[in-house]
């Protein structure tokens, strides 16, 4: 039995071995010098108390470098870490399932622990659209507010196919739409002094159809891994217009095909790329009309010009096939819609606000529906007739008054929604060179080669500089805000104070005296701080005069 309680001390406490090189000893986490031992050809160890750390405050003491020789401690797997954070499986399909039968399957060990036990309850639901009025901001509601905060951590990088966003097709819409360029360039009777090879477009179409089955199966890898990300996107008032670009994407490779691929296209193709555009279309125009939140005066956006841009495209197509019926259905579908879409984005009855530069580019938005309409028209037709005319027209003047905006191209970091000048700069280029063919003069042949180069350099850098962001500089997709929003209102704490002035009390008798009465107007009681502050003062005066008098009243 000890003989002390300070001998008890000792033996309960837990004795880390240190050997003396010459090094630091640490020691409760602080370095201490030591001095070499003065006994010639020993090495004398020492033992010097030390508690044990475990859980967290483990980690962190290996974190902060304080065992670097430690054998045992491996560094952590910064990757292996990020796949067992938790933080992220309300956004997976399978909230972890996957994983741990993974883990199983390899004789990893079950997890032991508290939260092993206790899994997080989260209950998936859908968000309604009053959510992202509520917490984001912004024409483009990717924005959010001071008072909200979102379900993932803000402070570090989250996976990619979260930050992978549906707007990434606008790439496919780009280069794509070139396709159909440079086969009108390739065989319009206006531009043969080019002597532009089809073999350009040739290769153009088996880069674009690379580059659209690139991004259409990491989008789909996002619907399988986090489909609940995908379908905060497909709620989201803005971004469910970018679940056209995919469609019109494959309508732009099916309507830029070189001949040495196929000469004639089946009509069932046709109808199957539309079905998908029919579907979406019936959602949003319907909510468009009668929708509350998600009407068009509220979510009014350059954007919801791809819902329109489709019917336009799907109707060259059509009629390029030989179809009729179906090709007029959807011309006169966008037609009205446009018109519709038109006046209300000319007027920016939403909120008024003034777009921020870095979505200056989707401007150019407003040149596409026209451009494409113009040709659709003139397939229908079977010429460009005053009707295709009209639109073309239309469409120049747009591309002309924005253009001569030099600050729409500058001052803004670049990023995808850049992509925004291509598709309707190209459509407005392949316009005029259909608009050349029936009236070939050095005027519109040169307009139709001076909007061809723009629209091909601006594609160009374009890309050139997504590679760059995307491989080298890796800024060109970060944490995607829109979709980490909280399905509940953020309760703020208040902290109220009891400010009482002199007319305060004054102030709420005025005004009940009036609420109760039926003859009097309740404004009339909301005087002005300034009369209700001088007349509190003259009654407090009053008031102190009358109680400086005698109580028999005044002496004579």
């Amino acid at each position: 039995m000890p003989s002390s309680p300070l001998e008890i001390h000792v033996q309960n406490t837990k004795r880390v071995l240190f050997i003396d090189h010459d090094e630091p000893i640490f020691n409760n986490r602080t370095a201490h010098s030591y001095v070499p031992s003065t006994y010639a050809g020993t090495k004398q160890p020492k033992f010097l108390p030390e508690p044990i750390l475990a859980g967290s405050a483990f980690d962190e003491t290996v974190a902060c470098g304080l065992f670097p020789n430690s054998p045992m401690l491996p560094p952590k797997n910064l990757r292996t870490e990020r796949l067992k954070d938790k933080r992220f499986d309300y956004f997976k399909t399978w909230s972890g399932k996957f994983e741990k039968q993974l883990s199983h399957l390899r004789g990893k060990p079950p997890e032991t622990g508290p939260d092993a036990n206790s899994p997080r309850k989260v209950e998936v639901e859908t968000l309604h659209v009053d959510r992202y009025f509520d917490a984001l901001e912004g024409p483009e509601l990717d924005t959010l507010r001071a008072s909200e905060e979102i379900l993932l951590p803000e402070d570090e990088r989250w996976p990619f196919l979260l930050r992978f966003p549906i707007s990434s097709f606008g790439i496919c819409l780009g280069v794509s739409s070139q396709v159909i360029m440079w086969k009108n360039l390739a065989t319009s009777a206006s531009t043969k002094f080019l002597h532009v090879s089809l073999d350009v477009n040739l290769i153009l179409w088996y880069i674009a159809v690379a580059l659209v089955a690139i991004v259409f199966i990491i989008y789909m890898l996002k619907v399988i891994f986090y489909f609940e990300a995908v379908r905060r996107e497909y709620y989201h008032p803005i971004r469910i217009n970018f679940f056209f670009a995919p469609w019109i994407a494959l309508l732009f490779l099916a309507i830029g095909v070189p001949p040495s691929v196929a000469q004639n296209l089946h009509a069932a193709l046709w109808y199957i790329l539309m079905t998908p555009i029919f579907c979406l279309e019936l959602k949003i125009y319907g909510q468009w009309m009668s929708g509350g939140q998600r009407r068009l005066s509220k979510v009014a956006n350059p954007s919801n010009h791809l819902s329109i841009v489709g019917n336009f495209v799907g109707a060259l197509l059509g009629a390029s096939m030989g179809l009729k019926e179906g090709p007029i259905f959807f011309f006169a579908v966008g037609l009205a819609h446009y018109t519709v879409l038109f006046v209300t984005l000319y007027q920016r009855l939403p909120t008024n606000e003034t777009v921020p530069k870095e979505l200056h580019p989707v401007f150019f938005l407003f040149v596409a529906a026209p451009s494409v309409a113009s040709m659709a028209w003139a397939k229908i037709q079977g010429s460009f007739d005053y009707g295709s005319r009209i639109a073309f027209f239309i469409a120049l003047f747009l591309y002309f008054s924005l253009a001569v905006r030099l600050n729409f191209f500058r001052g803004f970091r670049f990023s995808l929604a850049w992509w925004g000048y291509t598709f309707p700069m190209t459509g407005a280029a392949t316009a005029t060179i259909k608009y050349s063919n029936e009236v070939p003069n050095i005027v519109t042949k040169s307009l139709s080669v001076i909007l061809c180069v723009i629209s091909t350099l601006t594609v160009t850098l374009l890309l050139g500089t997504t590679i760059l962001h995307a491989f080298v500089l890796r800024d060109l997709f970060p944490n995607d805000i829109a979709i980490a929003i909280s399905d509940k209102r953020q309760k703020t704490s208040r902290k109220w104070f009891h400010r009482r002035t002199v007319s305060s009390d004054k102030d709420i008798e005025n005004y009940l005296k009036f609420a109760v009465s039926d003859s009097n107007d309740i404004e009339a009681s909301l005087a002005p701080p300034s009369s209700i502050t001088n007349t509190s003062i003259q009654n407090s005066g009053t008031a102190g005069t009358h109680s400086n008098q005698s109580p028999s009243g005044p002496t004579p």
